[in-house]
């Protein structure tokens, strides 16, 4: 009989990755979820409205803010945030089914939830994409098109908290370089999977 047929199955692992708008956070996200078997990623609860080619149940699960605020009431929520204007979350289910069906999690969540993440769940990795610099960013986020002068002020503010809360992460991946920053977030995982 083989060995692996002798161990309990084991539970997946938990990895948080958090950065300011334009960083490319899910980018990199995707392509480690391509490139690994064993991997899922959270799609979390919103209240704000699809953008572009996002679709519900893909990208997220696009909910009124008043079946959002239901389900913070019934303790849905592993981690919840408002953010600007709108609420995310994460469910509690969702996690709970992955991480006994022996998947590793990849949630793409801003640092407020990835502390609430840690807070729960301690052996979670948090790792945090950064932009090579704060111009860069701003270029970024202003080649999106997506943002209006008052939003971008207001991203732009929570990009420096989010920089300095980095610190609290595990790991800081800088994101200058797509295929750079890919491999270093696969080699940080691999990590953490031996």
């Amino acid at each position: 009989m083989k060995k692996t047929a002798d161990r309990k199955k084991q539970l997946g692992k938990i990895f948080v990755i958090s950065a300011p708008s334009g960083t490319g956070k899910t980018t990199l996200a995707d392509i480690l979820i391509r490139s690994r078997r064993g991997f899922v990623r959270s799609v979390s609860y919103t209240t704000r409205r699809p953008r572009g080619n996002e679709r519900n149940g893909r990208d997220y699960q696009f909910i009124s803010r008043a079946d959002f605020l239901k389900k913070i009431n019934k303790s849905f929520f592993a981690e919840w945030a408002k953010v600007y204007t709108n609420y995310y979350g994460t469910s509690k289910e969702f996690l709970g089914c992955a991480l006994k069906s022996g998947k590793n999690v990849m949630l793409v969540i801003d640092t407020q939830g990835g502390f609430q993440i840690h807070r729960i769940f301690p052996r979670s990795v948090l790792i945090f994409i950064a932009p090579p610099s704060f111009k860069e960013l701003k270029r970024r986020l202003a080649g999106r098109g997506t943002e209006k002068s008052g939003s971008m002020a207001k991203r732009l503010a929570k990009a420096r908290k989010e920089i300095r809360e980095s610190r609290q992460y595990d790991h800081v991946v800088i994101n200058d370089n797509l295929k750079e920053a890919s491999f270093q977030l696969k080699k940080i995982v691999t990590s953490y999977l031996k």
